[in-house]
């Protein structure tokens, strides 16, 4: 049933109507029953007054760095609009202006219908214009998705105004900027409504310790729990959103600080340059080792050498590309020509001796043998194609490495459990004394092998060992 009434309205209340009637053609009926929608909805526009300016403070507080639903854009402003950029402007400046927010809104277009370019000023309040200025970047970017997608290049915030710049872009990129300039923690206010007792348990654990809990994945924390030195940091790939040896350097280390200090693995990471050092309050020498040699892995991974050296409380890194390189050179030699393992490594021993600061010598070496290991059994790999690597093809892969490193050996093979024993090995003997820092490289050479063939899926165990004052090498390897 339609009702038709006679009523008088003054200037005040027809420029409030205005932008209604506009957004519906002219159409004032169209306009009122709009309004009327709109206040069922959520109050008439202009009854701001129903919330306290101080209260308003505090919501517009509590909710910095969390986007708008999706629900309350589309009922501040009509999606429509953005096919009619000329009339958002005027529509948005008096729906401010109902709300009583001291906000003025400036908007440029490179095409009011389809725009590909936009740039917007908004003036101010600070705590009204953060809040504006999100709100109109999500307004821009949610309802351009699906014709031409608008991601946020820039946004500059000055003390009573904000410039923001949208460029044509894809939907990824488009989504991807509203949560880098206004939703950092969105993701985070997400997850702690959806699991609200876990995260309440959590943080009441990190305060009660004074934050010392420690917070690690779980194949990190396998690692540790097997003794093992844990080989990789994975929740650094998953910030990164790609492979370690992927990662520049300087994006590297800035993800090491932020999730060795996030995690409380370290006090505290300083960056400098390229050097890194790592503050901690460890009683246990072996702990602050593994910590060490964890870190040494992880940097190893992504192409890097260091140098590092433990004091009390601290383990400064230093990068040595220098090793690295000579590194490099010793495995491109094994590659490309006939020279013995054993006299690659006596010349690498010579060129560590000469350097003016002399590295940690095990952590170097353990380098070059693990990058042995792996270069033979790639180059295994090579003269046998289609390999596919089980204890009867890598007792073989052995015995022609054991050739090269002048050493007798012999194998025993059940099932998926192997017992590999060297009787006699020429490389451990330099002259007539025998040399730890190359057998250590031998060792590690071993170790590289295995683990390229098999990763984690292999445990090793130590029986006996000549630098132990055995007679004789021997281990066990366990696959799962």
């Amino acid at each position: 049933m339609i009702v038709t009434k006679h009523i008088s309205l003054d200037n005040d209340c027809i420029e409030k109507i205005e932008p209604y009637t506009k957004a519906h053609n002219g159409n004032f009926s169209a306009a009122i029953r709009d309004i009327i929608d709109r206040a069922g909805k959520s109050g008439f526009p202009g009854n701001s007054k129903a919330i306290d300016s101080s209260l308003f403070k505090w919501i517009l507080d509590g909710n910095e760095g969390i986007l708008i639903p999706e629900y309350v854009i589309d009922e501040m402003i009509d999606p429509g609009l953005i096919k009619s950029t000329g009339k958002l402007e005027e529509y948005v400046n008096h729906r401010f202006k109902d709300l009583e927010w001291d906000v003025k809104f400036v908007l440029e277009c490179d095409n009011p219908s389809y725009p590909s370019e936009v740039f917007m000023e908004i003036h101010g309040a600070p705590r009204e214009i953060k809040f504006a200025a999100c709100l109109m970047s999500q307004f821009f970017v949610k309802n351009s998705l699906d014709y031409s997608p608008l991601e946020l290049q820039s946004v500059i915030n000055c003390n009573n105004h904000i410039k923001i710049g949208l460029a044509h872009s894809d939907k990824q990129k488009a989504i991807a900027s509203l949560v880098k300039f206004f939703g950092e923690m969105d993701e985070t206010n997400n997850a702690i409504k959806s699991h609200p007792e876990f995260w309440k348990e959590i943080v009441n654990r990190h305060h009660l310790s004074n934050y010392n809990m420690v917070t690690v994945h779980r194949n990190y924390f396998e690692d540790v729990l097997a003794g093992k030195v844990p080989q990789g940091e994975i929740t650094i790939e998953n910030l990164a959103k790609k492979p370690i040896p992927d990662i520049p350097l300087p994006e590297m280390l800035s993800l090491i600080k932020k999730v060795y200090e996030t995690s409380r693995v370290a006090d505290r990471i300083d960056i400098d340059k390229d050097a890194i050092v790592l503050y901690h309050n460890y009683r246990n020498k072996e702990s602050v080792e593994t910590i060490k040699k964890s870190l040494f892995s992880l940097l190893e991974s992504n192409g890097h050498l260091y140098d590092a050296k433990s004091t009390a409380n601290m383990i400064v890194f230093t990068h040595r590309p220098d090793i690295g390189a000579k590194i490099n050179e010793i495995v491109d030699n094994l590659k490309t020509n006939t020279n013995r393992i054993d006299y690659e490594m006596v010349m690498f021993m010579s060129f560590l001796k000469e350097l003016k600061e002399l590295p940690d010598i095990p952590m170097s070496l353990t380098s070059l043998g693990s990058r042995i290991g792996r270069s033979l059994m790639q180059e295994y790999e090579t003269d046998n194609q289609n390999t596919v690597w089980n204890p009867e093809t890598f007792k073989k892969a052995m015995e022609l490495i054991d050739s090269k490193l002048q050493r007798e050996s012999e194998w025993k093979l059940n099932g998926k459990s192997m017992q590999y024993r060297i009787k006699t090995c020429n490389i451990a003997n330099e002259g007539n004394s025998f040399n730890t820092y190359i057998c250590h490289t031998a060792r590690e050479a071993f170790k590289g092998a295995l683990n390229y063939a098999f990763g984690n899926k292999a445990e090793l165990k130590i029986e006996k060992m000549l630098s132990h004052g055995d007679k004789c090498c021997e281990v066990t390897i366990q696959l799962h």
